[in-house]
């Protein structure tokens, strides 16, 4: 049976939708590094099941999963975008200093944005955009 709410008492606190995306990897501990080192994400959970990472307060994660037989890598477009804060360009140029690889440098498209593609150590790659 639900809790009776009380008049003039506060609701507690929801915690921020977020959606986590599955990204398959060979290496747990490498992918981690990656994604943190040099990407710049934060680890938001990280269990013995699982660790996920992303940017805090954004909304979204990457759930590393190890890759098995039943799971295998999945290399090339992942279909994860991140949306990037500021200019674009310079972001890219400090992934690139960091040894972010990229599969597109940074270009801007015909309806007015900027995006870039970088691809993680199992061949995973991820669309970046400027806020448009």
């Amino acid at each position: 049976m639900p809790k009776k709410r009380v008049r003039g008492s506060k609701r507690p606190a929801r915690r921020p939708w977020m959606a986590s995306v599955a990204v398959m990897v060979s290496d747990v501990d490498r992918s981690k590094s990656w994604y943190t080192e040099r990407l710049g994400f934060s680890v938001l959970q990280d269990g013995e099941h699982w660790i996920t990472v992303g940017r805090k307060g954004k909304g979204g994660a990457l759930h590393l999963c190890l890759a098995t037989k039943e799971q295998p890598l999945e290399p090339g477009n992942s279909g994860i975008l991140m949306i990037v804060d500021g200019d674009l360009k310079a972001e890219c140029a400090k992934l690139k200093k960091r040894g972010i690889e990229f599969v597109r440098d940074p270009e801007l498209q015909p309806w007015g944005v900027w995006d870039a593609i970088v691809r993680d150590p199992d061949g995973n790659e991820i669309l970046l955009m400027d806020e448009g």
